[in-house]
């Protein structure tokens, strides 16, 4: 083998063995973005903040949430929570627990779904329409340009 031959696999070495670990960290990062995300709908819930819960779901006329009724588009589903949880007494607070991301990989390997269970508390005072304060949601994932986004909400 002569010494460009050598120069260029060896190159494709180290360019495997640089890539491999990026690849390995991903479906980690990929989870530890999507619980990010979660802590942060969390946050403003608690802050009373409806909107900042909002962020995140996709914002598209197809994003879906599934409880009592159905309610498709990303604006039905606002007006939804500000109709259910009027003011900051009715929204409580909320604490997820016993969440699990599963990444769900295309034919290519590339993750840009994402399976999210759990169950959800409202500690609050008041209740207005909604009297649920404990349950159990799935959520369907996607990854966007814009992050990781909700696009299918269960909540039951």
């Amino acid at each position: 083998m002569n010494a460009g031959r050598l120069l260029i696999a060896l190159q494709m070495v180290v360019a495997l063995c640089i890539a491999s670990p990026l690849r390995a960290a991903t479906p980690d990062a990929d989870a530890a973005a999507i619980r990010q995300v979660l802590n942060r709908q969390q946050a403003a819930w608690n802050r009373g903040d409806v909107d900042g819960f909002m962020h995140g779901y996709k914002d598209a006329p197809d994003t879906t949430f599934v409880g009592s009724s159905v309610r498709k588009g990303y604006r039905a589903i606002l007006e939804s929570y500000r109709k259910h949880y009027a003011g900051k007494a009715q929204m409580g607070k909320l604490t997820f627990s016993d969440l699990d991301v599963r990444l769900l990989p295309g034919r290519d390997g590339e993750v840009r779904y994402a399976v999210v269970t759990g169950r959800f508390h409202l500690d609050r005072a008041a209740h207005g329409e909604v009297a649920q304060d404990d349950g159990v949601f799935s959520l369907l994932w996607e990854k966007t340009a814009d992050g990781w986004k909700v696009i299918l909400d269960h909540t039951s």
